[in-house]
């Protein structure tokens, strides 16, 4: 009996991740330092709204936090049904 292996193996140049990449660091670091500074200019005004600032959070991490909602691969079963409707 004999096993390939060569399908599992990549033939092809390795492709960087585009955060491994020099301009997307750059613009990163720029865009760090532009909050900074951004965020000491205005302290006085976000400090004093810091609450405000929060719950204007919450709408931001729902949206991305569940990944667009896309079926909730890991909760495993119907959540709707409730616990007599469901085969186990």
């Amino acid at each position: 009996m004999s096993t390939q292996h060569d399908s599992h193996h990549h033939t092809g140049p390795a492709i960087k991740p585009w955060y491994r990449s020099p301009v997307p660091v750059a613009a990163a670091m720029i865009g760090v330092i532009v909050l900074f500074f951004l965020i000491r200019e205005h302290w006085g005004h976000l400090a004093g709204n810091w609450a405000y600032l929060v719950l204007m959070l919450c709408p931001l991490m729902h949206l991305f936090g569940h990944g667009g909602h896309g079926g909730h691969g890991g909760h495993g079963g119907n959540h709707s049904a409730s616990p007599r409707d469901r085969d186990d």
